[in-house]
């Protein structure tokens, strides 16, 4: 997330209540976590295990819980005892949650030849394209841009929250929400099936490419970057903060897991499970997904262990 206008270090200090070490005169532009984090950024870490990632990230400036730490030239440090709780204090400062109290938000902007069809939600700041149709029941949250030519079935919800929770178990509540900021980016010529849901960005955008179709069920994870001309069966779910290249094929039911990379025109076959990246140009298939044809002899293998066990035992 950006903010309005940048901050200085020192104010950002001064209202999280930190103590600011090292580079104290660039100004912060933005808050981002880890995976979308960019010069100019404020990031936070409240584990050892995460310091050093963060430390050398391109963030320009670190919320974190200890001062122990090398700080890396050029950047700067804001101690306190609770990195997360400032991060949402900051979150609910720069964007705070905006109710709304009608279908479609008095600050949406709907291009020409667009049809919004009745029980729909457009929310706050939305932007729709020229000629597209959003079908009955369909809910835009605030904020989530839509390109040209786009059409989202029945049912489906754009813009939700992301499944992104902070974990400490000496705490009562073990999971506290991190508050999403970011937002939903759909190009031209995009289509969503019934009853899809594409989460919003953590604190950067979640991106559907242009000519991308989707059928019916399928979930985008946060933060997740789809390429143009992309084709998901139904039942498909993606994690978050996950980057699948252009006209990648994942039929029905395909899982893919958090933060990897399938490759350009990969094809991953129904019901396979994808842990790790992939490289593009090959047909995947099973869990975890390997080569089809590598599978499928597999396969044939193991059908035959009985017929291997009984001729042993002869």
């Amino acid at each position: 997330m950006k903010f309005p206008a940048p901050v200085s270090a020192t104010w950002m200090a001064d209202f999280i209540g930190a103590e600011l070490h090292g580079e104290r005169n660039a100004l912060i532009h933005g808050i981002n976590e880890i995976h979308r984090v960019e010069a100019g950024d404020l990031v936070f870490v409240d584990h050892p295990k995460y310091y050093d990632k963060c430390l050398q990230s391109p963030a320009s400036f670190i919320i974190i819980n200890s001062d122990a730490v090398t700080i890396p030239a050029g950047k700067g440090i804001l101690v306190c005892d609770a990195p997360f709780e400032a991060y949402l204090k900051i979150v609910q400062h720069f964007k705070p949650f905006t109710p709304s109290a009608e279908n479609i938000s008095k600050s949406a902007v709907i291009g020409a030849g667009s049809v919004v069809m009745p029980n729909s939600f457009v929310g706050n700041n939305v932007v729709i394209g020229k000629d597209c149709i959003i079908h009955p029941n369909v809910s835009i949250l605030d904020d989530t841009i839509i390109g040209d030519r786009v059409v989202i079935q029945a049912g489906s919800v754009i813009g939700s929250d992301a499944f992104y929770y902070n974990s400490k178990k000496d705490r009562p509540n073990w999971y506290r929400k991190m508050l999403s900021c970011g937002q939903v980016i759909i190009e031209d010529d995009v289509e969503i099936g019934a009853g899809c849901t594409i989460d919003r960005g953590v604190t950067a955008d979640t991106r559907i490419g242009r000519g991308t179709k989707m059928d019916n069920m399928v979930h985008i994870g946060h933060d997740t970057q789809v390429g143009p001309n992309c084709l998901f069966a139904a039942q498909v779910g993606i994690a978050g903060g996950t980057i699948i290249e252009e006209g990648v094929t994942l039929w029905g039911q395909v899982g893919v897991s958090k933060t990897l990379t399938i490759g350009a025109h990969a094809v991953v076959l129904a019901q396979s499970g994808v842990p790790s990246s992939l490289a593009g140009g090959k047909t995947y298939f099973g869990y975890p997904a390997e080569e089809a044809s590598t599978k499928r002899r597999e396969l044939v293998w193991i059908k035959r262990i009985p017929e291997l066990w009984k001729k042993v035992m002869d």
